[in-house]
């Protein structure tokens, strides 16, 4: 059992570091920095639900927002909690449809694909991508909502949702707009990211544009309606790159993409 325990620990610490190469990259990084830059001000407040390893929460910190952090597993908890700069506030909790518990299928090796969906995660055998990952634990996580978060922290100027195929449940824990919400979409799940599409359409008036792995680049200059992004959504292979769509009010400023501005917010 002791050597069972011990190899449970090393799988852990080996996929936070794998995380950790990945994504605190120099280039990621910077480029990052300038996406929120052209999304969010000084003062504004930012909810990065799915903190991973904290780059998101740091780079909208770095726009100047105040940043709340969401994050349920319990490696990258114990990690942000040590290591993020105090002014961020983390919550180590899921979002969700309802405030409680619920049961997370993890993968220690593989931790950024780990989930509350188990149809993502019965589905995922046999997608493309990922076929070396393993989910070989589970971990009894708290669960708050999208809409308590609010009530307790004010409206945030900026959502950022990156829950492996969580996103809808997430998204059903929040009954108003927000001003940019962006969203991780999947192309082996077409049907999820649209549910999600559609999910934000019930919310508002919104806007979309999108941003392909983690290159943070916005691929349209101007942001285009829903019917736009459901045809380029369908024309994605299913072993394309996942990515982040985003969501902008119409009311809303819209930045050019890669701009490091704030003018005109």
């Amino acid at each position: 059992m002791r050597r069972k325990g011990e190899a449970m620990q090393f799988a852990a610490l080996a996929g936070l570091l794998r995380s950790l190469v990945i994504y605190y990259n120099p280039a990621v990084i910077r480029q990052s920095r300038a996406l929120y830059r052209g999304l969010l001000g000084p003062g504004d407040l930012a909810i990065d639900v799915g903190a991973h390893v904290g780059t998101r929460a740091r780079a909208m910190r770095a726009a100047g927002a105040r940043v709340v952090a969401l994050e349920p597993q319990p490696v990258f908890a114990r990690f942000l909690r040590r290591t993020l700069p105090r002014d961020i506030r983390l919550i180590e909790a899921a979002a969700g449809p309802a405030p409680g518990q619920a049961a997370m299928t993890v993968s220690r090796r593989h931790p950024t694909v780990s989930s509350l969906n188990e149809g993502f995660v019965a589905d995922a055998v046999a997608k493309p991508g990922f076929e070396h990952v393993r989910w070989d634990a589970q971990a009894q996580v708290a669960v708050t909502t999208l809409d308590a978060v609010i009530a307790d922290h004010g409206l945030p100027a900026l959502v950022k949702i990156d829950v492996e195929g969580f996103e809808l449940e997430v998204l059903a824990g929040l009954s108003q707009p927000v001003r940019v919400i962006s969203v991780e979409y999947l192309p082996g799940w077409p049907a999820l990211t649209l549910a999600v599409l559609d999910r934000l359409c019930a919310l508002g008036a919104y806007r979309f544009n999108a941003v392909r792995g983690e290159h943070a680049r916005f691929e349209w200059q101007d942001w285009q309606d829903a019917q736009t992004l459901r045809d380029w959504l369908a024309a994605l292979p299913a072993d394309a790159q996942s990515g982040d769509l985003y969501a902008r009010l119409e009311d809303a400023w819209s930045p050019a993409p890669g701009s490091t501005s704030t003018e005109g917010r």
